[in-house]
């Protein structure tokens, strides 16, 4: 079984998107500041990705969540409203990790650097973002594990 489901993560779409949460729950207005609305510019149109604010001035966000033009949003509660806490600020550069592979969806993490892409929180620490997934929430469900990719996250911004 663990076999089949492992397989059929390999053949998901890199570009499999989730338009709502899956067997969450609404969270309390405001109440997780470092969640992030990622938008970016594919040939077909505007795509989303969720994000987390690791610094001040760093998003990070999944790879294969780029596009000609990519945007952030922060302080949103609820993205279909115009809310005086949200702002939205254009990425000043995209860094993919250096290994990123998108037909095998390998090293799927990016860092947004917007002129000041969902995460996996556990224990109120970042440990996942979405890679891919079906459309409609159903398993299975990649994930990029961020602590493998610390070293590379503050040596990327450390230098930058």
């Amino acid at each position: 079984m663990q076999r089949l489901l492992l397989l059929l993560a390999f053949l998901l779409s890199a570009r499999a998107e989730a338009g709502e949460i899956i067997g969450g729950h609404e969270a309390k207005p405001h109440s997780r500041p470092y969640m992030a609305l990622v938008q970016f510019l594919v040939n077909d149109g505007w795509k989303t990705c969720g994000g987390a604010l690791v610094r001040e001035d760093f998003v990070l966000t999944a790879a294969h969540c780029w596009g000609s033009a990519i945007s952030v949003t922060l302080g949103a509660h609820n993205i279909q409203e115009q809310e005086k806490t949200q702002q939205v600020i254009p990425v000043r550069r995209a860094i993919p990790h250096p290994d990123y592979n998108p037909n095998n969806i390998s090293n799927d993490i990016m860092l947004l650097e917007g002129d000041s892409g969902g995460p996996l929180v556990c224990k109120k620490v970042i440990q996942g973002i979405v890679s891919y997934g079906r459309s409609d929430g159903t398993p299975p469900r990649g994930y990029t594990k961020v602590s493998s990719f610390l070293p590379w996250i503050k040596k990327t911004m450390k230098s930058l």
